[in-house]
């Protein structure tokens, strides 16, 4: 590369950092008073973008910034006001299921006001034109967005270093739970703190519509790459997340210059992964305070009651006749139902005994999917063989990610392993040669024997039910046991003899081994399999199925996962916004039922 060439692609990185930092100062500082991993702040960068391309031809494009930003916060403060404000007492993890549920509503209500299509907006008026720079031109907008990132970090800086409001953050950042006993006012300040982030993410997507179209795609993509930044700068560290935008911006722009472009679908995540093993509260975080432990204060997991296991026992047996009952498409249904109960147990003995978040527990499932048909297809192996080596893809990579992944905990512990799971999908992604790329794999079919729903429905509940007895059984086993004494107290566990890190890391590949299982199931299921099963979306999906279920209860994975997909497939099939419908759902339940399904079949079963 010539001098001219490095300094475009160093410019070129700092416009993108600019704009990343926009979003991400948003999402820290509301994380780092409120201590809401809030999933929806994408959508309101999308928003933004939408509300800045919809004010533009009446107000002009430099208007419609502002107004756009001013509407974004002034959503999160009723969003906060009516929402979230009745979930601080809640687990953190339920607050990440509420705000889940939001991405699903604002989602489908910017398909309902501005439709399906990419909506272009205008350019800067004043700023359409090129700098000469180094015998290069280069954008005139971008060298404003430039100077916006500074400009914007030295406006919080001043409000968070000079003001009385910015104390009282800076103090609850610190000790919330001091701050309250000093008589802050936390509706207030929660409130405030969560519409300037809002309003941050607004003002971001406003500023990035003469780069790039509004679409209804932006929200998961944006949210990653904030929580990417937010985690390598370190959580609620305003200047660590500009120093982490500068970083990850600049890397991007030379992996374009040096034509690695590919590279820059997984390289923010690779630095994430490094940063996380090197240094596991980020660049410029604070070395979280020691405490007991992640599930200090959750209940044990009690053991069933008899009428409990007979339910369970008769669940079973009606499972077992409904092919007589009935055929075509229940039992495509039901077997999708079964595989994702599979899949989320797995994830549930990782979450609840284990203690152990994951934001990327669908790499597994997807290494599951794509080994049995690389075997089935590459390696020209029987059905059964493919069934049964396949889940070994996703073993060999739990005990390589899990290795890693047990040395941190709480968030960061969860976006290592959503690191790790994004790493996985680009290559898979991008291998056209061996796994297909976008395009994925056809042809998987099952054995001939197996080729008609019955047969193969008949194999799946075999296969699930098998696995979810074991993972309940080894619950109540002395692995059992040891694992959640690793959870609950880690020190008063390692004083006693436990290896708290080998119990997890064995917990880990435990817990991958059946997600494999499933996504095997999935793979000769359908037929086919693509990157998206390895991708963000299908690790929320089961994040949320556990959450429906209830963490803290036996049975509630799999009454959560069977909710979840019953309503995508029904809902999905019968209205046009049918995520508005399910993030409904989801929110209803989060206010109504704080502990899940499994919690009211506990209750019901206990009287």
């Amino acid at each position: 590369m010539t001098a001219a060439s490095v300094l475009l692609q160093f410019l070129n990185g700092l416009a993108s950092a600019s704009s990343l930092f926009l979003v991400a100062a948003g999402l820290s500082l509301i994380f780092g008073v409120t201590r809401i991993v809030n999933f929806a702040h994408g959508s309101l960068f999308m928003l933004g973008m939408y509300a800045a391309v919809a004010l533009a031809p009446y107000v002009g494009f430099w208007w419609s910034v502002p107004l756009a930003a001013l509407a974004v916060g002034a959503l999160g403060a009723v969003l906060e006001a009516l929402l979230l404000r009745r979930l601080y007492a809640a687990p953190e993890l339920l607050q990440l299921l509420a705000t889940f549920a939001l991405v699903l509503i604002i989602k489908d209500f910017a398909l309902w006001a501005w439709g399906p299509e990419d909506l272009l907006g205008p350019r800067a008026p004043g700023l359409e034109g090129a700098v000469a720079i180094a015998g290069s031109r280069f954008p005139e907008y971008d060298v404003f967005l430039i100077a916006c990132g500074p400009i914007v970090l030295a406006a919080l800086w001043q409000l968070l270093r000079r003001t009385r409001w910015g104390t009282l953050v800076r103090a609850a950042t610190q000790d919330r739970d001091m701050a309250n006993a000093l008589g802050v006012d936390q509706r207030h300040l929660f409130g405030s703190v969560f519409a300037l982030g809002a309003l941050l993410a607004g003002l971001g997507g406003a500023l990035q519509i003469p780069r790039e179209p509004a679409t209804l795609a932006i929200d998961l993509q944006v949210i990653s790459d904030a929580f990417v930044v937010v985690v390598v700068g370190g959580l609620g560290s305003i200047p660590g997340a500009f120093l982490a935008a500068l970083l990850i911006g600049e890397i991007k722009a030379f992996c374009i210059g040096l034509g690695f472009s590919e590279f820059t679908l997984a390289v923010e995540f690779v630095v994430m992964a490094i940063v996380l093993v090197l240094r596991p509260w980020g660049l410029l975080g604070q070395m979280p305070a020691p405490v007991r432990g992640a599930g200090a204060h959750e209940p044990a997991f009690a053991l069933p009651s008899r009428g409990a296991l007979q339910a369970l026992v008769a669940v079973a047996l009606a499972l077992c006749v409904v092919p007589l009952l009935s055929g075509g498409y229940t039992l495509v249904l039901l077997t999708d139902i079964l595989l994702f109960a599979l899949f989320a147990v797995s994830l549930h003995f990782l979450m609840g005994p284990g203690g152990m978040l994951s934001f990327g527990h669908a790499a597994y499932f997807g290494l599951g999917a794509y080994g049995a048909g690389l075997l089935l297809l590459k390696a020209e192996t029987s059905m059964g063989l493919a069934l049964l080596a396949a889940p070994l893809f996703a073993v060999f990579a739990a005990v390589v990610f899990g290795w890693f992944c047990v040395r941190l905990s709480g968030v960061y512990l969860a976006m290592l392993t959503l690191a790790f799971a994004q790493i996985t999908w680009s290559v898979v992604y991008q291998w056209d040669a061996f796994t297909g790329g976008s395009n994925g794999l056809i042809g998987i079919w099952p054995a001939g024997w197996l080729s008609g729903k019955t047969a193969y429905y008949y194999v799946t509940l075999a296969t699930s039910l098998a696995g979810i007895a074991a993972m309940w059984r080894v619950l109540y086993a002395p692995f059992g046991y040891a694992l959640r004494a690793g959870r609950d107290s880690p020190l008063r566990a390692d004083a006693i003899g436990i290896d708290v890190r080998a119990q997890q890391w064995a917990g880990f590949v435990f817990a991958g081994l059946f997600a494999g299982i499933a996504g095997a199931l999935y793979a000769f299921s359908k037929g086919s399999i693509s990157p998206e099963a390895l991708a963000v979306p299908r690790s929320v999906d089961g994040l949320v199925m556990v959450l429906l279920g209830g963490l803290h209860t036996l049975t509630g994975p799999v009454w959560g996962a069977a909710l979840f997909t019953w309503l995508q497939d029904s809902v999905a099939r019968g209205f046009d916004y049918w995520r508005a419908v399910i993030g409904a759902v989801i929110l209803l339940l989060v206010i109504a039922v704080p502990g899940g399904l499994g919690s009211i079949l506990r209750a019901r079963s206990s009287r």
